[in-house]
């Protein structure tokens, strides 16, 4: 479906579906939404017409509240921190892209992070605007990430992540434990955790797996291969905290560290290393490595 509002230097219009209420008029219902933002920003950017329905239709001040609409409207964050690292593209066809993204990157945009992201910066480089990732991984962590290129077939690829038939593979330089033997399983439940953006292991069925392989240990700190089975957030992170062996320069595990600008000296030491799969449109096998080191 065309955005009623185009692509700006890569970044797309916001949408909002407006559910049901009682606010007198759009407006005041993103005011209400938004607090941080503001009302004098809502006003000036209705005035530039930076916000239309799903008609492309301006909406102003005045324009009556409708449950079930669809509000388009850009975002406008804060300056953002030029983030000083390049991604690399792996491999591009008219279906897929496969890129190797850097530490500290977002994959696509969120809270604070607008331009300085994955998505936006393929864009911006020529990219459809129909670029879509098929899975995501930390903003901490770096490496392999698949996008669609075809909207067409976008469903295919994104079906290996849910039904399990891609394997992933991740390196991570972790503190030692001398009590750990290695090959290991670990299968545990998580479930969300306090404060929201991390998570937690609790006592139940297992929704998780990841297997573990010893590559090195050097210099303090011992180098593994993990292999996760499913793909929960912060699954593996989570995983070397609770056998004693947190990732190294890990900010939120075992202990969410006070939240402060990030340091590019100290990235997390957490690597997807390679995606491999039976490319649902050709049955070719495909493998996307890499060629980051820890």
């Amino acid at each position: 479906m065309k955005e009623p509002l185009p692509y700006v230097e890569g970044v797309g219009p916001s949408r909002q579906r407006l559910p049901p209420g009682d606010w007198p008029s759009v407006y005041d219902f993103l005011v209400a939404r938004f607090p941080s933002v503001g009302a004098a920003v809502w006003l000036e950017r209705m005035a530039r017409g930076l916000v239309v329905d799903e008609t492309g239709a301006r909406l102003g001040p005045e324009s009556p509240y409708r449950a079930g609409a669809h509000v388009y409207y850009y975002r406008e964050p804060a300056a953002e921190r030029s983030i000083p690292f390049e991604e690399r593209v792996i491999y591009a066809d008219e279906h897929l892209l496969a890129v190797d993204k850097p530490h500290f990157l977002p994959v696509a945009p969120a809270g604070r992070y607008l331009r300085e992201t994955l998505l936006v910066r393929l864009r911006r480089r020529g990219m459809p605007d129909s670029l879509t990732p098929i899975h995501r991984i930390d903003r901490e962590t770096a490496g392999v990430v698949l996008f669609s290129t075809n909207p067409a077939t976008r469903g295919l690829y994104t079906s290996l992540f849910r039904e399990r038939r891609i394997e992933k593979i991740y390196e991570a330089l972790t503190h030692p434990n001398a009590r750990i033997n290695f090959p290991l399983t670990r299968r545990t439940r998580l479930v969300a955790g306090e404060p929201f953006f991390i998570m937690k292991e609790v006592e139940g069925e297992p929704n998780t797996e990841t297997h573990f392989e010893l590559l090195n240990e050097s210099d303090g700190a011992v180098h593994l291969r993990a292999r996760p089975a499913t793909g929960r957030k912060h699954q593996i992170r989570l995983h070397l905290s609770a056998l004693g062996m947190p990732v190294v320069n890990d900010r939120f595990y075992p202990t969410v560290s006070p939240e402060e600008e990030d340091d590019f000296s100290k990235p997390l030491k957490l690597l997807a290393k390679s995606v491999t799969f039976t490319d649902p449109l050709t049955g070719q096998e495909r493998h996307f490595e890499s060629d980051r080191k820890l």
